[in-house]
């Protein structure tokens, strides 16, 4: 802290002249400093009238000759630049002087354009000292600087501070160079006060610079493009003295006013060839060359990776705009790209200030007619729309997304004169020619093809509806922004343009080639969405809105085209073999019979050639575009597109079958597109309430299945989209399904199945059973022991062991149940006819798809077998509580269900397995008896054969089938056992076969599925299970209890440990509840 300052002058002056006269006298660091630490107790009142006493020591050290140390001038500069902080210079001869000593301190003696080889320290204090020089001017001393005699000083003074901008790699010196640069322009940003400059100084300031223009633009614009690593600071104080200089030079008011040209005096010599005249002639040339170096400052900095430097852009782009507006004619086209570039930038205060600065632009080209300014603006984006392909293809994804931010700049600009634009067919052709081939989409990824729907043979979960289709892929970029921005493109085009004549043209297109098709489609939507205002981001109003009737037309009139015959059927899975018919030529494309205006098209597809993965990508891909279309379009028109949903619904749930798993999720959004457009609450709402026109239509169609391939496709997503109150309604349209099964099994019977299995998991969800337990029928109480009825149990068991047995299988006794009726129902019917109750609607058909599943378990097709498989333990599922239907059904398809067991291939024998085990939970009983005898013997000696395999086997083994067999028989052989009540010789087998699998030598699953089978095992003969495992491994001794019996002696007992060890233990201490858990 510093006492109080002085602010006489006189004692003032007593106090700074020895520090002064000592200075003079010897010229060191030390001094120096402490004339400095004086200069801080003397107020600038009293400075200012001792400035020249103060300044001449500190002159007379640079001036004496002679090398001095770094430190001694550095430290001169710091006192110096305190002085002129704090005081003003009111003489001219001290500022020229001043300006000389301290530009000399830094330069080079050799060439005063170019500094010296000095420290980073001292190059940083003169300059800061320079600009307190440039501040401290008086009056209009300052503008002497730039009279004709002084060129020559002020040149050398820019240059050499334009080499310190250019060249230093210091940052610090960099900003103060341009700092400097900025207070000799008088053009200074700091909140210090400024010489207040009228229009005959800028008039002076302008011929100045003039003289030095293409230096300093070729010099900054080499800063601005820099390395990155200087930091945006110097780029954005380099840009700024580039903008205000050109636009001080080549301002508008100075080139446009007619002045008397200054007389040159004879005694300027060559110094006359300095100067500039800024005639009309030279100001055309000076533009060009300015074009130039504007284009490449332009491209450095529009994508630049900092706000500030895009900010900057910005500004320079409305200060040439409202200065140079008519001088810089060539160079209004580079500078609009950059400002309707920054429309869209990822920075609000950016996008705010730019914003601002388009409108005022927009407003001053209104009230000046404006014509100019929209012929510009549409030459710019016709050009730019001719080059969008080749720049699309040669450069980086962020120039891509400049330059398709300057394209929605331009539109949005023009606004309401896109019209206008449009109406013209050149810019018309061009922009939607560069907008189809950005667009172009990359379809050459397998995946896509490989990725299959399992829409018709899962359960889809109400929050799968809300899944948005998989990201685009595209030709000519990866940045989702870039699709983002194209998208922003297109909406606005429908928000500013006629709908007709874009919806027109662009139909035209996807009518066109099969090339353009998605594109046209990708923009079409966009448009209709744009139309209404959805997500444009609105610059200016337009003019008038679109009418709700001309909306509904051209969207019938898109959705009629993308639904047709041509664009809707077309193939999406390599394996046709799966969903279509084996002979292609009758491939079609089925539409609800109320759409009379597609019924009247229908027409077969021919298809000449095998279908190439490209053209199946394309294909599916057109397909998710049509549907997200008809998405947008149910969002755009709201409850209105009820009129249309009819046509549209039965399309989008066959793609929602569709094999394709983009297809079916693309749909799935479309659906929920719809119910949110028509206020259904969820797509199960939506199929429910339209039900009745979707079976008539599915019933229809499914009269003629080699002209309509596809309604099966529409019946599994309503089975897989409902609830049981859709049954009652579906149940002619399942006999007309079966029918159709039986007519056509040999072409479509996997699609057919795909359905009725579908059917299937729908109704067990609908109707929910408890397997294994026998429910009893309403107001039938379980009777107490005492009543228990032993000629009713023999005659159930006598029934039983029939059915089991195979005699009287085929002649069902309808008066027999499994469950004794009660003594009322039996009194009420002793009298009454012999009538059977009438089966549950859901009973019925799982007994008449059972009935075609017996005849497909032999098909020759895998595929097929594998569904059916899948069908029957369904089917068992729905029957279980209906012992009397289910037993007859059980025993007529055992025989082709054993031969999948035990002689079909390995991808078979486990689904069959896993029927067999629901077989077992369901009706045990009735099945022991024949697993007992040919199921269990083959089962267990292939399992003991490859426990032998297994064991020897590497890693690998756990990738193959027979290893996928075994686990499937090991995971469910327990439960079966369990289930089936097995005994005796039969457990024995399965517990001699499993006990090979307790190796250690076996794969670690192998392993785990062998102790669950023990596990499960336990709980039909615990005894058995734990004398097996004692056989193998005793760990312990047991002693008789008393002498006169003998010694329990097991073969395990006094074995050393073996590969059985370890998973024999675990059982052991399982058994005996040591462990809760293996």
């Amino acid at each position: 802290m510093h006492m109080e300052q002085i602010d006489d002058p006189k004692i003032a002056f007593a106090f700074l002249r020895p520090s002064c006269v000592l200075l003079t006298q010897e010229p060191t660091v030390s001094n120096v400093k402490a004339l400095r630490e004086n200069l801080h107790s003397v107020s600038d009142g009293a400075l200012q009238q001792l400035q020249d006493y103060v300044l001449f020591p500190l002159r007379f050290v640079l001036k004496t000759p002679g090398s001095k140390r770094e430190g001694l001038i550095q430290g001169v500069m710091e006192a110096m630049a305190y002085v002129l902080e704090n005081t003003c210079i009111r003489s001219w001869e001290s500022l020229r002087d001043l300006f000389s000593e301290l530009c000399l301190s830094i330069c080079s003696p050799t060439d005063p354009g170019q500094p010296a080889p000095v420290s980073e320290e001292l190059k940083t204090a003169v300059l800061r000292c320079l600009d307190a020089l440039l501040h401290s001017a008086y009056g209009d001393i300052i503008f002497q600087l730039y009279e004709p005699t002084m060129l020559p000083g002020l040149g050398a003074a820019i240059s050499l501070l334009l080499a310190l901008a250019e060249h230093e790699r210091a940052r610090g010196v960099q900003e103060a160079a341009l700092k400097c640069l900025l207070s000799l322009l008088l053009q200074c940003d700091c909140p210090k006060e400024h010489v207040a400059v009228g229009q005959d100084q800028r008039y002076v300031l302008g011929d100045a610079f003039a003289s030095f223009l293409p230096g300093i633009t070729r010099a900054l614009s080499h800063v601005i493009s820099g390395d990155v690593r200087q930091g945006h600071a110097v780029t954005v104080k380099a840009m700024r003295m580039w903008s205000r200089t050109v636009g001080l030079v080549m301002e508008d008011d100075q080139l446009q006013t007619k002045r008397a040209k200054p007389k040159v005096a004879s005694e300027l010599g060559r110094i006359g060839e300095l100067i500039v005249h800024r005639t009309s002639s030279w100001s055309k040339a000076t533009a060009k060359r300015l074009n130039l170096v504007l284009q490449k400052i332009i491209s450095c900095t529009s994508a630049h990776r900092h706000w500030r430097v895009r900010l900057e852009l910005v500004n320079l782009s409305d200060q040439l705009l409202t200065k140079c507006n008519n001088s810089l004619g060539e160079c209004i086209g580079p500078l609009m790209e950059a400002l309707v570039g920054a429309v869209n930038d990822e920075d609000l205060t950016v996008r705010e200030r730019c914003s601002l600065v388009l409108k005022e632009i927009a407003q001053r080209n209104q009230t000046t007619g404006g014509q100019a300014f929209i012929d510009v603006l549409s030459e710019n984006l016709h050009t730019l729309a001719s080059s969008l392909p080749r720049l699309m293809r040669t450069t980086d994804d962020q120039r891509k997304l400049f330059l398709l931010n300057v394209f929605l700049g331009y539109l949005k600009i023009l606004g309401p004169q896109v019209e206008v634009v449009l109406s013209s067919a050149a810019h018309l052709q061009r922009i939607s020619r560069g907008l189809m081939q950005v667009l172009e989409l990359d379809v050459m990824d397998v995946r896509i093809v490989e990725e299959r729907s399992a829409v018709t043979h899962v359960d889809l979960r109400p929050e799968l509806y809300n899944t948005r289709s998989q990201r685009k892929h595209f030709l000519y970029f990866t940045d989702d922004r870039i699709f983002s921005v194209l998208g922003k493109i297109c909406r606005t085009l429908g928000y500013y343009g006629n709908l007709y004549l874009l919806v027109d043209h662009f139909m035209d297109l996807y009518k066109e080639s099969s090339v353009y098709r998605k594109q046209s489609a990708l923009v079409l939507n966009d448009i209709i969405a744009g139309a209404t205002g959805t997500g444009v981001e609105v610059f200016t109003d337009r003019h008038s809105g679109i009418n709700q009737e001309d909306l509904m037309s051209v969207i019938q009139s898109i959705i009629e085209e993308y639904i047709s015959v041509n664009n809707w059927q077309l193939s999406t899975v390599t394996d046709e073999s799966n969903s279509e018919p084996k002979d292609k030529l009758n491939q079609s494309h089925v539409l609800p019979v109320c759409n009379n205006l597609e019924r009247d098209k229908l027409q077969l597809v021919l298809e000449a050639k095998c279908t190439t993965v490209h053209q199946l990508n394309s294909n599916i891909w057109q397909i998710c575009i049509q549907l997200e279309g008809i998405g947008t379009f149910a969002l755009v028109l709201g409850s209105d597109f009820r009129s249309v949903l009819m046509t549209t619904l039965y399309p989008v749930l066959e793609k929602a079958g569709d094999d394709s798993l983009l297809v079916s999720q693309s749909a799935l959004c479309t659906l929920n597109d719809l119910c949110q457009a028509c206020a259904y609450s969820s797509p199960k709402e939506l199929i429910i309430a339209n039900s009745d026109y979707l079976l008539n239509d599915v019933s229809l169609n499914l009269g003629r299945p080699s002209v309509h391939p596809h309604a099966p496709r529409v019946l599994a997503v309503m089975f897989s989209h409902s609830d049981a109150s859709l049954l009652p309604l579906v149940i002619d349209v399942v006999q007309d399904v079966l029918v159709a099964l039986d007519l056509s099994y040999d072409q479509r019977a996997p699609l057919f199945c795909a359905v009725l299995h579908t059917l299937l998991k729908a109704m067990v969800q609908w109707f929910p059973t408890h397997n294994g337990q026998k429910k009893l029928p309403a107001g039938v109480s379980v009777e107490p022991q005492t009543n228990f009825s032993v000629k009713q149990f023999l005659v159930d068991y006598c029934r039983q062991k029939e059915l089991a047995e195979g005699i009287g299988a085929d002649e069902e006794d309808p008066n027999d149940s499994d469950i004794p009726p009660s003594p009322s129902c039996r009194e009420e019917n002793i009298d009454g006819p012999d009538m059977k109750p009438e089966l549950p609607s859901h009973v019925t058909i799982a007994k008449d798809i059972m009935e075609r599943c017996i005849h497909f378990l032999s098909d020759p097709s895998l595929r097929i077998r594998l569904k059916v498989l899948d069908m029957l333990e369904l089917c068992v599922c729905v029957l279980s509580e209906k012992q009397d239907e289910l037993l007859p059904m059980v025993h007529r398809c055992w025989s082709a269900l054993l031969q999948r067991l035990i002689n079909d291939d390995p991808l078979v024998i486990p689904r069959a397995f896993r029927v067999l085990c629901t077989l077992g939970k369901t009706c045990g009983d009735f099945l022991r008896k024949r697993v007992s005898k040919e199921v269990l013997p083959k089962l267990t000696a292939s399992l003991a054969k490859q426990a032998r395999i297994s064991a020897k086997a590497g890693p690998t083994y756990a990738h193959t089938v027979a290893f996928k067999v075994q686990l499937a028989v090991l995971e469910g052989l327990g439960p079966l056992c369990v289930w089936l009540d097995l005994v005796d010789s039969d457990l024995d087998s399965v517990l001699e076969a499993c006990l090979l699998y307790l190796s250690c030598r076996q794969p670690a699953k192998l392993q785990d599925a062998s102790l669950s089978v023990f596990q499960n095992l336990m709980e039909v003969d615990p005894d058995a299970c734990w004398f097996a495992l004692n056989e193998l491994y005793c760990p312990a001794s047991f002693e008789p209890p008393h002498p006169d019996l003998q010694p329990v002696e097991l073969c395990g007992q006094g074995q050393p440990r073996n590969e059985y060890t370890d998973n024999v233990l675990k059982l052991l201490s399982f058994i005996s509840g040591e462990s809760p858990s293996i």
